[in-house]
């Protein structure tokens, strides 16, 4: 990942460096990998998340549609 420093803004770059890196998920990806995580454990997770995605999803086309 690189941010290009403009005019020596330094506090800007960095803005836009953790703006990127949280659109890529590396900060919930660290949060994940500071402990072990047992594979039982990492499927249920997964699964809860994929079906909040669905549910969100289906939310979002109802809205929709009216």
């Amino acid at each position: 990942m690189q941010v290009i420093v403009r005019d020596n803004n330094v506090d800007q770059a960095l803005r836009v460096l953790k703006k990127k890196m949280q659109r890529e998920g590396i900060f919930r990806e660290m949060k994940l990998r500071r402990h072990y995580e047992k594979p039982s454990e990492r499927k249920a997770r997964e699964q809860a998340e994929a079906i909040r995605r669905a549910r969100k999803l289906a939310r979002k086309r109802s809205e929709r549609e009216g």
